[in-house]
């Protein structure tokens, strides 16, 4: 059998920017920026008892927690943390599933095999992580994807559950629907119109085909109803050696409607996305967003970037035009960007035309010289020293 442990870094850009000053510690936080459109992108855990949390627009955090202190975005340096995150994962086993910019699945079945004590081992691993780079993380550990990232909910911060299939009516079902992963809190409310307030409710229902509970859910009924009974992938899924594409989506915490509501999942997947063809060492001129209905439909609108480019400032934003002009009116659960027309941007030519020829004039002239040279190398090795600190 299969064994999946979901890392889930606690807090993750509050905790980074406690480690760039110290001084924040133990003070309520949040990252994102003041004004009536300003969105919070995570909050620390004081903040949180507060009851302020991610996806909250910042004048409304605020007035829940006075005493708040925002804090810019830093997400070059949030990428550097990532890659020593994933870094320190992958020397523990070599198949990890990047779920997002600070959690992973991971598959252990060899490595905890091996060990006399696993658990002792995941705490180890837990602790080296908070120790070597300050973050601490949730782990869940589970036959299933499914059931590790519902483990690595049920204790924060720091926490380390395990669940077996036996363990599902005990420690699952209990469970409030809002907390089924997955399900939407849009849609939590609709199920408890059912009678269903518990996952174990659901699960109830589910095995007896209920034709209301068919309806609401769509297609994603049969998926569910496998997730509870102990179904569900355990297959990791790795990054293609030279990708055509690079794609990043979430699920919601819940339905949204307007590009306010989405503005901090949106800004995540574009900064994600970014990581990840900076990884593969890729840019693209192809930027297609991805939205699921809440009857689980996915809808796609495809834009073209003048230049190629894996900047998460460009994919967010031409990601925003394609939202507002086209998906702004929508019932969304989940959203996605796909970076495509992949390109090396060591190898890209700068193709000069009567057409093109003053837009490229107004480019960084260093910029130009060293890609220049670069052409000319057999292995490209020059940048900008602009660029090794980035790095």
């Amino acid at each position: 059998m299969a064994i999946i442990m979901h890392v889930d870094l606690n807090a993750f850009f509050a905790a980074a920017e406690v480690l760039r000053d110290p001084s924040l510690k133990g003070k309520p936080i949040a990252i994102g920026h003041a004004g009536r459109s300003g969105i919070v992108s995570t909050a620390s855990y004081e903040a949180r008892a507060y009851g302020v949390h991610s996806g909250q627009p910042t004048f409304q955090a605020l007035k829940a927690c006075p005493n708040l202190i925002l804090v810019d975005h830093h997400f070059d340096y949030y990428h550097m943390l990532s890659n020593s995150f994933f870094s320190k994962i992958k020397e523990v086993s070599p198949l990890v599933e990047m779920a997002s910019i600070d959690e992973a699945f991971v598959d252990m079945t060899k490595p905890l095999s091996q060990e006399k004590d696993p658990i002792a081992f995941c705490r180890n691993l837990q602790f080296s992580l908070k120790e070597e780079l300050g973050l601490g993380c949730s782990m869940g550990i589970a036959p299933t994807k499914w059931l590790a990232k519902m483990a690595s909910d049920l204790k924060k911060p720091m926490g380390l559950t395990i669940i077996r299939k036996k363990d599902i009516p005990s420690v699952i079902y209990p469970l409030p629907i809002e907390s089924f992963w997955g399900i939407g809190k849009k849609s939590a409310p609709r199920l408890r119109e059912l009678g269903i307030s518990t996952i174990g409710d659901f699960a109830k229902k589910a095995n007896a085909d209920d034709p209301a509970l068919m309806e609401l859910m769509g297609k994603f009924f049969y998926t569910a109803k496998s997730w509870v009974n102990g179904g569900g992938s355990n297959q990791i899924e790795l990054e293609a050696p030279d990708p055509k594409s690079i794609g990043v989506s979430t699920t919601l915490g819940h339905d949204c409607q307007g590009f306010a509501e989405v503005y901090s999942s949106l800004r995540s997947v574009a900064d994600e996305l970014s990581l990840r063809a900076k990884r593969e060492r890729k840019e693209g001129y192809g930027v297609t967003l991805q939205v699921k209905d809440t009857q689980f439909r996915l809808h796609s609108k495809r834009g073209t970037l003048v230049h190629s480019s894996n900047d998460a400032d460009t994919l967010f934003e031409e990601a925003r035009r394609l939202y507002e002009a086209y998906f702004n009116d929508m019932e969304v659960r989940l959203v996605g960007i796909t970076l495509e027309k992949l390109v090396d941007p060591k190898k890209e030519e700068v193709q000069m035309s009567l057409w093109n020829y003053q837009e490229y004039e107004k480019m960084d002239k260093t910029k130009l010289l060293i890609e220049e040279f670069n052409r000319r190398l057999d292995s490209p090795s020059l940048m900008r020293l602009s660029e090794v600190a980035k790095k």
